[in-house]
Order: C-alpha cells, then sequence, then structure tokens
C-alpha cells in the first residue's frame, strides 16, 4: 500500500471517532449543577420523624427500692448503672416479651412460696436475673431456676442423684431459695446485700465488706459481674412493674399458662418411665416437660421416699 493510501485511510478513522463522538455529545443530557439540584430535589439524610418508629429515651423513677430498701439514685454511677441495665433490657425486645409471656407461668407461685416464707416478693425478679425462668446450667455447673451448685443444693435439702435433680423441681427449688435467702439476711442484715450475696457468694460479699470498710451494695467496688447484678434486677422490677411506659402492652391472653395438673405420688420404682407415662394417660415428652428434675428413663425410689409427679390432667 502507497503512502498517500495509508495517510487517506488514518484521515478517515480519525474523521469518524470525531463524529462519533460529536453525536454522543449532542444526545447527553446536560447535567445539572449542585446549586439546582438543591433547588430542585432536596436532599434528605433522615426521614421525618412521622415517617418511622423513633429511637427514644425513657423516663426514669424519681424514686426506686429494692424490697422496702431506698436506691441511692441521687448518686451519679447508681443512676448510670440502672440506666444501662433498663436500657439493655428494654430495647432487647425479644427477650423481654418472653420473659413477661414466660412469667405467667411461674410468678404466682413464685410470690405464694415467697410470702409463706416471709422473703420480699422483689425477689421473684432474682429469679428472672438467674435464669430467665428455665432450666439453665451456667459454665460452673448451677443448674435450674436459682441455680444451685450441688454442693449448696444437698446443704439445703435438695436430691442429686443419677436419677433425681431437684435442683430442676420447681417448687422445691423456690423453697430451697427461700432458706438460703433467709440464711443470708441473719447474716447481713439488708436485703440488698442478700441479693448481691447471691450472686458473688456470702463468703465473698463478707471479704469485700471488711476490705473496703463499707457494708452497703451501693459503697462497694466489685467485680463486674455482680456491680451489675442488683441494677439488672431492678432494671426487670421497673419494666416489669410499668410495661407500658417501655412499649411493652401484653394482655391476659398474651402471658403463657401451664394447663391443670394432676399429682401423681409414686412410692416404688419406675423401670421405664415412658411405658409408665402411657399408662397414666400421658406421654413421655409431657412426663419430662412437667417433671424436668426426673433425670433419666427410670426412677430408683429409695424405701420410705416417695415422689410427686406432675401430668395433665
Amino acid at each position: 500500500m502507497s503512502r498517500f493510501h495509508l495517510i487517506s485511510l488514518y484521515t478517515f478513522c480519525v474523521a469518524a471517532v470525531f463524529l462519533s463522538a460529536m453525536a454522543y455529545w449532542s444526545n447527553t443530557p446536560e447535567v445539572p449543577s449542585v446549586e439546582s439540584t438543591f433547588q430542585e430535589q432536596p436532599l434528605v439524610l433522615y426521614p421525618s420523624s412521622s415517617s418511622r418508629d423513633s429511637i427514644r429515651l425513657f423516663d426514669l423513677p424519681k424514686e426506686l427500692s429494692f424490697a422496702g430498701e431506698k436506691v441511692p439514685l441521687e448518686e451519679p454511677d447508681v443512676l448510670e448503672r440502672l440506666e444501662r441495665e433498663i436500657y439493655v433490657n428494654a430495647y432487647w425486645e425479644s427477650n423481654m416479651i418472653l420473659l413477661m409471656k414466660r412469667s405467667g407461668k411461674y410468678f404466682p407461685q413464685i410470690e405464694a412460696i415467697l410470702e409463706k416464707a416471709g422473703i420480699p416478693d422483689d425477689f421473684k425478679y432474682l429469679a428472672l436475673a438467674e435464669s430467665g425462668l428455665m432450666n439453665v446450667v451456667s459454665p460452673a455447673g448451677a443448674r435450674g431456676f436459682w441455680q444451685f451448685m450441688e454442693s449448696t443444693a444437698k446443704e439445703y435439702g435438695l436430691e442429686v442423684t443419677g436419677d433425681v435433680d431437684e435442683r430442676y423441681h420447681f417448687e422445691k427449688s423456690t423453697q430451697a431459695a427461700t432458706e438460703y435467702l433467709k440464711k443470708a439476711h441473719a447474716k447481713f442484715g439488708d436485703w440488698t446485700a442478700v441479693a448481691a450475696s447471691y450472686n458473688m457468694g456470702q463468703s465473698g460479699f463478707s471479704r469485700r465488706q471488711e476490705e473496703q470498710l463499707h457494708s452497703s451494695y451501693y459503697d462497694l467496688y466489685l467485680n463486674e459481674e455482680t456491680s451489675r447484678y442488683l441494677f439488672r434486677i431492678l432494671a426487670f422490677k421497673v419494666i416489669f412493674e410499668n410495661p407500658g411506659e417501655f412499649g411493652f402492652h401484653l394482655k391476659e391472653k398474651d402471658y403463657y399458662q401451664n394447663p391443670d395438673l394432676k399429682t401423681v405420688r409414686v412410692d416404688e420404682d419406675i423401670k421405664d418411665l415412658a411405658s409408665w407415662a402411657k399408662s397414666q394417660g400421658s406421654s413421655y415428652k409431657q412426663l419430662k416437660l412437667y417433671n424436668p428434675w426426673l433425670r433419666d428413663r427410670n426412677l430408683n425410689v429409695r424405701k420410705g421416699r416417695a415422689y410427686d409427679i406432675q401430668l395433665p390432667k
């Protein structure tokens, strides 16, 4: 190909590219200036409060007590620690709803047992803080609603064997808890210290009192868990007693309830609990659901001993 032909070809290519570019830019809409954009369509970073639920602050009580003992809310750190637990729990909505619903099955009995034992009603919230009203197991091995260690459970009259563990027995473990609480109150003289010692142990709480030359829970520098413990209980009390103020509007029908139960007294061995339950017109599932203290598939009954097993009517 001659030099003339090459020059002509290059010229034609350049012209084609130039014409294509001109055609593209002539069809591209004009980009408005920043000023005109804001004038014609204001930028909205956040929706208006009327278009969504807002995260709001709560009005906390001006005065508060635990078991009839004043909580010193005038102390800044006390107020802050209470607020922390209220916001953590109030805005953990799913957990709080389930706690409220679950309380329908257990609070009436807990309240009755506490009252009979002379223990302030506020201690029902301690069971919430300990277990959420479930038969949970802690990393240290504490079990049941009231989180008894095996040695402590036996000390307070609960049976713990291979096939029976009364830490899982709702009524018996609650009664054992009242005995523990009464003993702690005889030692410390105030219910606030009793609640704190339930978390860290009576000996541990006594040592902190002696080391720091103060007896009040609110004046002691404690480990993180115990430092938050009573305030978690107080948060449950505030929210449970004022649910509407925190956005919880449960109706009576929303609370869980146990079915009507019958009691069957057993004073001899049961070799197969599934067969026995079926013979009672029930099932192994219902047997375990309403008697979680039965820990094996059989039940060995020592001479002179009897057990009350509950089943739906």
